[in-house]
């Protein structure tokens, strides 16, 4: 009992409805303001672009709340602060981009600073003059994004967009390229250097170039570039050898590419493909040392004036160069020679005796073609001479040729790389005659020859003097008689004409007579003949008397 009246002494709990709070309404105003504002500042942030900082070494002309990022002319972004960098060396630009054009925003997109340049290649953004300077930006093919990044200091290569390929140049130095200099096929201006850094190995410069179309189709995997910027003038065993280029490309620097006539056709070059350097056009167009074959020459005269690089020919036809000049010791004779090695490609050689291609003649057994040369030089007398190239500069070159009465002599192939049989070189010979002929005057007596010389001088000397003392007066003795004996000569002459054979000479009167009566004795006689003719008796019986 005493639980259930506990239980009923309990307070029973009853429900009691919330009390309503009800708005003002004069609060109803600034709320839905308030929310507005709230949605017009959240709408401005979703509709505003990403933030980004862009670093250049110097910030000429950029202004916070003035200074615009275009692309393609078109406003997307807009400077809102600039300040220098923790470490003072560089200037942070903050700038606001569109929010249309946070795709641009990529690992390898590029900005730098439009101002008006004037350069050798040629003079650009010169509308910065009235408008101010504004940042340019190139996009990236990332799709990595970011936000912060490094200005150029010069503007890049306008090639976006454009039609053609970018390929890697490798040379030793960078020379007198720049971003912009011209690159040429056959001295048409096909493309243009685009950059340049330092090789991953730190040993070569990498320069990027892109190649316009159609010309990107000439540009295959055996294709060659070299420099082609500058006047180049040498003297060496070919003589005196220019070569110009355009007025830009000897100002600016410049490259040339071609593919060597004698290499087969082959497929473009894939793009970002990289090629050597060369510098110049013999070089580039040289056969690749890969394809030589190596010969070793020993010459016995000096070989001062021969560099390496000069050339070797055959028949004055360049077929290889020089890659070595040194000395070396013979065990076996003991003295010291001169050796030279020498890089040759006799698959040119072996092309014009076989009338094929060169491809084919690349590809003709080694074996076969090294018995072709050992022929010639066994039964032909092919030979190596070390030849004078330029008197001037004195210059040497090794001639290959033929020499039939050399003595004979066979290509060595135990040695590697195999010896090349040679001659005397002209200077050689030249001066083995002169020391000949310098033997010879050695031999010659001269002290006797002179001693000989000063009697018989001596002796003339007397017989001058006699001739002069007691030849001489007699002689001019002589000599007056004769004139004398002319001088009556030219006298009696002349009488004798005035005498004997003029018009009024006696003489003359008197053979006119004596011929008269010459004739009339000629013709009594003729008389006389045709009178016996008709009377032959008369010479028994006499002249019969005439009848009265």
């Amino acid at each position: 009992m005493t639980e259930n009246a506990d239980l009923a002494n309990v307070p029973e709990a009853t429900s009691v409805p919330k009390k309503r709070t009800r708005v003002p309404v004069v609060w109803i105003i600034p709320i839905v303001a308030a929310l507005v504002g709230v949605g017009i500042v959240v709408q401005q942030y979703l509709s505003e672009g990403p933030t980004i900082r862009l670093s250049f070494r110097a910030a000429e002309g950029i202004e916070p709340g003035k200074t615009f990022i275009k692309y393609k002319d078109v406003e997307i972004g807009k400077v809102t602060a600039v300040a220098l960098s923790e470490d003072f060396s560089k200037i942070v630009v903050t700038a606001k981009m569109a929010k249309h054009a946070e795709g641009l925003l990529v690992e390898d997109t590029r900005f730098w600073i439009v101002k008006p340049r004037a350069t050798l290649s040629g003079v650009s953004g010169l509308g910065t003059l009235l408008s101010g300077n504004y940042i340019g930006i190139e996009p990236g093919k990332s799709r990595r994004k970011q936000h912060n990044f490094v200005g150029l200091e010069v503007p890049p290569p306008a090639t976006i967009g454009l039609p053609g390929r970018e390929f890697v140049l490798q040379a030793d130095t960078l020379g007198s390229m720049v971003i912009g200099s011209p690159v040429y096929y056959r001295r048409l201006n096909a493309g243009q250097v685009i950059g340049y850094e330092m090789a991953a190995d730190r040993k070569s410069v990498d320069i990027r170039i892109f190649i316009d179309a159609p010309y990107d189709n000439y540009v295959t995997s055996n294709t060659r570039f070299w420099e082609s910027s500058g006047i180049r003038a040498s003297v060496g065993a070919n003589g005196l050898d220019v070569q110009t280029e355009s007025v830009l490309a000897v100002l600016i620097g410049g490259i040339s590419f071609e593919t060597p006539p004698a290499e087969e056709p082959a497929a473009p070059a894939a793009a970002n493909r990289i090629f050597r350097l060369h510098a110049n056009r013999a070089a580039a167009l040289a056969p690749p040392l890969a394809e030589s074959e190596t010969y070793v020459f020993y010459f016995s005269e000096s070989v001062r004036g021969l560099p390496v690089g000069a050339p070797v020919t055959f028949l004055g036809m360049p077929i290889g160069e020089v890659t070595e000049v040194g000395i070396e010791f013979d065990p076996a004779t003991q003295i010291v020679r001169t050796r030279v090695q020498a890089a040759t490609f006799f698959y040119r050689l072996a092309a014009a005796m076989e009338k094929s291609s060169a491809a084919r003649a690349k590809a003709m057994d080694r074996q076969a073609r090294a018995a072709f040369i050992d022929r010639m030089v066994a039964e032909k007398g092919l030979r190596a001479q070390l030849r004078s190239g330029s008197i001037i500069g004195g210059q040497m070159y090794i001639a290959i040729e033929f020499f039939p009465d050399a003595p004979t002599a066979k290509l060595d192939r135990t040695k590697a790389p195999p010896r090349f049989p040679v001659v005397p070189g002209e200077m050689a010979e030249l001066e083995s005659k002169l020391k000949n002929i310098v033997e010879k005057l050695d031999k010659v007596p001269v002290e006797e020859i002179g001693n000989d010389l000063k009697k018989a001088i001596g002796t003339l000397d007397r017989t001058l003097a006699r001739v002069e003392g007691e030849t001489l007066p007699e002689t001019k003795k002589t000599l007056e008689d004769l004139r004398r004996a002319i001088v009556a000569a030219e006298r009696a002459v002349s009488n004798t004409d005035n005498t004997l054979l003029g018009p009024d000479a006696p003489a003359q009167q008197e053979l006119r007579d004596a011929l008269k009566e010459i004739a009339r004795a000629a013709r009594g006689i003729g008389v006389l003949a045709d009178y016996l003719e008709r009377n032959p008796e008369t010479i028994i019986r006499g002249k019969n008397k005439e009848n009265p």
